[in-house]
């Protein structure tokens, strides 16, 4: 069990590398480590009593083992869901607000536009500028078929002429 912790450490060292980099460094290095943590639990299941916190936690785990291993076939996957979880966070607290979203289909937008202002942040966009700028191509009758472009990843504001 002294082990178990060793693939975190990885994830700092290798924090700011590129997707193929990640992966390969996650390969060579915490594969093994992930492995023999997955043995442990398997080893120490049988040894608790079945109704425990712990048992409940490692079935848990082990029911789950394969999702849980995607971030080391994919560099471009965290390993833990701490960015997922610091985006939604405003969302979270800002939960109340919603209730004022005037009915089901108000907060379903509202749902809406604060992924996009989160998805936005990630990548580095202003969401403000974004938002404008989309919604005035979309009123003017931007082509449906190049959507695509205006996601927050691969939006580049317009030139006006």
């Amino acid at each position: 069990m002294k082990g178990a912790l060793a693939p975190l450490t990885i994830e700092e060292r290798i924090r700011g590398r590129t997707a193929d980099e990640r992966r390969q460094l996650r390969q060579a290095e915490a594969a093994s480590q992930v492995a023999e943590l997955k043995a442990w639990l398997e080893h120490e299941l049988p040894r608790l009593p079945g109704r425990s916190k712990l048992a409940e936690a490692i079935r848990y785990a082990l029911g789950r083992w394969k999702a849980l291993c995607v971030y080391l076939d994919d560099g471009r996957v965290e390993m833990d869901t701490n960015t997922v979880e610091r985006c939604i966070r405003p969302v979270a607290l800002g939960r109340k607000n919603s209730l004022f979203a005037g009915s089901e289909g108000g907060g379903h937008r509202w749902a809406v536009i604060a992924s996009l202002v989160e998805t936005c942040k990630l990548n580095g966009v202003e969401p403000f500028a974004y938002l404008r700028d989309v919604l005035e191509r979309m009123v003017n009758g931007y082509p449906a078929s190049h959507l695509a472009d205006l996601l927050p990843w691969n939006w580049s504001p317009a030139v006006n002429a």
